[in-house]
């Protein structure tokens, strides 16, 4: 199997796709419900983050501020009933999909990451959505395909932006070395992501090659969706989907580092 990038257009479908799951899946279930994949929230609070996301991303993209925008705390409309936030949802949904597909994705904005664009913030938006729609289906009971492509993409994403979430991760300083190598391989789909540990911080690229083109400390094969549920800290490395091999150690610091 193959994949290619996926366009702005096609990140915003993607994001379609994931509420319409989202919300059908978790309306009606108990919102005081623990989330096993978030300790300490419940389904309740799962949605309202998600919910106060979209909003904030709507305000974005429609106002194209050159600084951060505040969460538009008094302009949230939250339901009193917490079995009403899955509607409420689809609801921030709508508006945050109708204000991205018209924008043009090479449009300047503020970005936390380092790509200012609109199109920052399709690609943001599907993987925070995407990550907590698998939070929503384990808390549910139900194991979701995550689409290749998607997982894709959410992995080059979390490398780009991973140095950027040193603000309010300061562990993610952390990620330095003399040359130590990670390599993910996702066998499913022909590529692998090569991060080097230096000592200013990490650079990585993506490949599709098996042959390493750099020193490999340790090396994790694996589907992409697993890979990339696991650089979301939703998957455990001593989990049977991968095969891990060399200095695990280093491997476990990248995970704990990388936490965000």
């Amino acid at each position: 199997m193959s994949v290619r990038p996926l366009s702005h257009q096609e990140r915003c479908d993607a994001v379609a796709e994931q509420i319409v799951e989202f919300v059908a899946m978790t309306r009606g279930v108990d919102p005081q419900r623990a989330v096993p994949t978030c300790p300490g929230w419940t389904l309740a609070g799962l949605i309202k983050h998600m919910g106060h996301v979209h909003r904030w991303v709507t305000q974005i993209v429609e106002k194209l501020p050159t600084e951060r925008l505040p969460f538009p705390e008094d302009q949230l409309g939250l339901p009193d009933d917490p079995y009403a936030y899955p509607d409420w949802l689809a609801d921030g949904a709508e508006a945050l999909l109708m204000t991205l597909r018209a924008a043009d994705p090479d449009t300047p904005v503020w970005a936390w990451g380092p790509d200012h664009y609109v199109r920052f913030w399709s690609r943001r938006t599907l993987h925070e959505t995407t990550v907590h729609h698998f939070d929503a289906a384990v808390t549910v009971g139900v194991e979701p395909e995550i689409d290749p492509a998607v997982a894709a993409d959410g992995i080059s994403e979390f490398l780009v932006n991973l140095p950027y979430a040193a603000l309010w991760a300061p562990s993610v300083a952390e990620l330095r070395g003399d040359g130590e190598g990670l390599r993910l391989t996702a066998e499913d789909v022909g590529l692998s992501w090569h991060v080097t540990l230096r000592p200013e911080g990490y650079e990585w690229r993506q490949e599709t090659h098996e042959q390493p083109s750099g020193l490999v400390s340790v090396s994790v094969r694996g589907a992409v969706a697993d890979l990339y549920l696991l650089l979301w800290g939703r998957r455990d490395t001593n989990d049977p989907r991968f095969r891990v091999e060399g200095d695990t150690a280093l491997l476990e610091h990248w995970v704990a580092s990388s936490a965000i």
